[in-house]
């Protein structure tokens, strides 16, 4: 059993697979700190306020509010609605959506081109073997060609 284990962990798509997991992790948090420590403060300036703290209040805490921040009322107890935190989650999905999709299409587009590229080898007429288009005698069985 254990060597089975072995060979279905060592297969190829598994490993990539594992490694897609991990950068496309690291890529989230890359994007979740460029949306809420560039994109967001700005927007946030705007509205006079930061964004992660627009929130309302479902019922009051103790002490009752209002509260100025969302940890504010987290820590009184308050049952909120964190519609700021989920705007920000929104916009993290987008950018991460357009990154996936972009890379999707130019992975797309590459492997187009390499179906499009002129063959580099042909068919011995002999002996059915592929050679190089430029061959003047096949490798295999060595008739002319």
């Amino acid at each position: 059993m254990l060597k089975e284990f072995k060979e279905f962990v060592m297969r190829g798509n598994v490993v990539d697979m594992a490694v897609g997991i991990v950068i496309g992790a690291a890529f989230g948090v890359i994007i979740t700190s460029l949306v809420s420590d560039i994109i967001m403060p700005p927007i946030g300036l705007v509205l006079g306020d930061d964004f992660s703290n627009l929130f309302a209040v479902i019922k009051e805490g103790d002490p009752v509010g209002p509260y100025a921040t969302l940890a504010l009322a987290k820590e009184a107890g308050a049952v909120t609605i964190n519609w700021g935190v989920f705007v920000l989650a929104i916009i993290s999905f987008i950018i991460i959506a357009i990154a996936v999709f972009l890379l999707i299409r130019s992975i797309n587009k590459m492997r187009r081109a390499a179906e499009e590229a002129p063959p580099d080898t042909k068919d011995c007429p002999y002996c059915l073997s592929k050679i190089a288009i430029e061959a003047k005698r096949c490798a295999y069985c060595t008739s002319e060609l």
